[in-house]
């Protein structure tokens, strides 16, 4: 059943993951699964009728109106108001490729058999998952405290029939969709609004696709810096292992081996070096760009605990005969993992711009702005400039969110972790790398063709031969914005195997 992906409590790795939300299989419950949420259910239904005591958003009132019992008639009717009311996110759409992810985390956790919910509510899910039917969920609305609420409401509406939903590219009623496959909406029982609402689903889905555009972008900024390096005539000495083994960061090993590797065979590397030391931009890849792995990493352990956990409240332990209102739904882990991965990213395009700068300064045998006749032509001198513009948007972006906190529900969640912002900010931070290095690419092309008839390495020449078919060289002044933005389409479209993206 390689068509197949078998939700379970099996534990997954960041490679089980990716390759899962990269592919088009189709989610079935395993039968494990199915018990924990029916016996779970089954708990709590019984619990509710047999004792007399209030459970926080079961039959009781949310956030600051916890104390206020709601009559059993009226359990139903309270999680259908829970859900329609706190749909308030604002903001842009959430891109439907995080909406997958955000569904796909849900029906996850639900599965664990710790939230309370209907076996139909999670299969409901599944059916949407399956059909490609993602809920219109916005960016803004979340504190990252009592889970991600206002997105999760969004994600989820379509279930009682409210909200859109995008179905082949179109946005549509979520009534119409269920309309057309003859589902009626799910009559929401106790506690199963707060199940749905209550997680960190939005800020995981970030996180895991953030983690692979990152992991990704980490080897082409290693790539590119490879062609920068050999451009600019810089040597390779700065990458041996005898320096590294003495300072043996994992990140800091791996880049300068990566390094190597991509410029083993290189004609020009081989050349006797004038220059007694590169700039750190050049001489100090291994050491930045190492830390950014190593922070990748960090990341990628914190969002996979993340995915294999359950974050909604209460929690339900049938099997302990216990129901516990915790705190479970706090983003604080998150919201931290994304503040330093905003931080290591943005030196990875911080970097990247010094070496564009370099390379256009008329250093080391290269003409000023690389580009003939400098002075009737600007050549790259804006392009630069455009680098630097987005590196000093992405340290705007990098500042911290996770050290802000806001009073909300009359008090009663009083520390927030703002890791809804941080990861949104994390998002569109690495969009702004991919430009950086899109035009460090365009430039250290450019470079290296004022280097012919030497050659690079075999990898970067066959690398390059493909590139050159879409930005070619350029030889006086032209519409740059466009060969920018083919750079960028360029490296936006390569495809990276597992091996690539996560060898050591």
């Amino acid at each position: 059943m390689s068509d197949v992906h078998i939700v379970s409590s099996e534990p997954l790795d960041l490679d089980d993951i990716f390759n899962l939300i990269r592919s088009e299989k189709k989610l079935i419950l395993s039968e494990d699964s199915k018990r924990r949420i029916t016996e779970c259910r089954a708990y709590l239904e019984k619990r509710l009728s047999e004792r007399d005591r209030p459970f926080y958003g079961i039959n009781t009132g949310f956030g600051s109106l916890h104390n206020v019992k709601i009559n059993d008639e009226n359990l139903s009717v309270l999680q259908r108001n829970l859900m329609l009311s706190h749909a308030c996110g604002m903001g842009d759409k959430v891109p439907q490729e995080i909406v997958k992810i955000m569904l796909w985390s849900k029906i996850r956790s639900l599965s664990f058999g710790h939230s309370g919910v209907q076996l139909q509510t999670v299969e409901r899910l599944i059916d949407f998952y399956n059909q490609g039917i993602f809920p219109v969920v916005y960016t803004q609305g979340s504190l990252g405290a009592s889970g991600d609420l206002a997105p999760l409401a969004h994600l989820c509406l379509p279930l009682i029939g409210e909200g859109e939903v995008w179905k082949e590219g179109r946005i549509i009623p979520a009534k119409e969709i269920l309309k057309e496959n003859g589902w009626e909406p799910i009559e929401l029982k106790s506690k199963e609004g707060l199940a749905l609402l209550n997680g960190t689903q939005f800020m995981s889905a970030y996180g895991i696709q953030t983690l692979l555009v990152s992991r990704k972008l980490s080897y082409l900024a290693d790539l590119i810096a490879s062609i920068s390096l050999d451009a600019y005539n810089g040597s390779l000495e700065p990458f041996y292992d005898l320096v590294h083994l003495v300072r043996p960061h994992k990140g800091q090993l791996h880049t300068a081996s990566r390094i190597r590797n991509f410029l083993s065979g290189s004609e020009l590397m081989a050349k006797k070096k004038t220059n007694v030391q590169d700039p750190y931009s050049f001489r100090c890849i291994p050491q930045v760009h190492g830390a950014t792995k190593d922070t990748i990493d960090y990341a990628g352990k914190v969002f996979i605990t993340e995915i294999n956990s359950v974050t909604d409240n209460p929690n339900i332990f049938y099997a302990d005969d216990e129901i516990i209102s915790g705190g479970n739904f706090h983003g604080q882990p998150l919201a931290y993992a994304f503040d330093f991965l905003k931080i290591a990213l943005s030196e990875l395009g911080n970097i990247s711009e010094r070496r564009t700068f370099q390379l256009v300064s008329g250093q080391r045998g290269l003409p000023d702005f690389l580009v003939k006749n400098p002075g009737l032509n600007s050549g790259m001198m804006i392009p630069q400039y455009t680098a630097a513009s987005i590196v000093s948007a992405n340290k705007q972006l990098a500042s911290p969110a996770s050290t802000d906190s806001i009073v909300s529900s009359n008090g009663q969640e009083d520390h927030v972790s703002m890791g809804a912002n941080a990861a949104v900010q994390t998002y569109m931070l690495i969009q702004n790398l991919k430009n950086i290095l899109a035009i460090e690419l365009f430039n250290a092309s450019q470079a290296l063709y004022f280097r012919e008839p030497g050659k690079s390495s075999p990898f970067i020449m066959s690398f390059l031969k493909a590139f050159r078919k879409e930005v070619p060289f350029v030889e006086k002044d032209q519409f740059l914005h466009r060969d920018m933005a083919r750079s960028l389409e360029f490296i936006t479209e390569l495809h990276l195997d597992n091996e690539q993206l996560f060898s050591d």
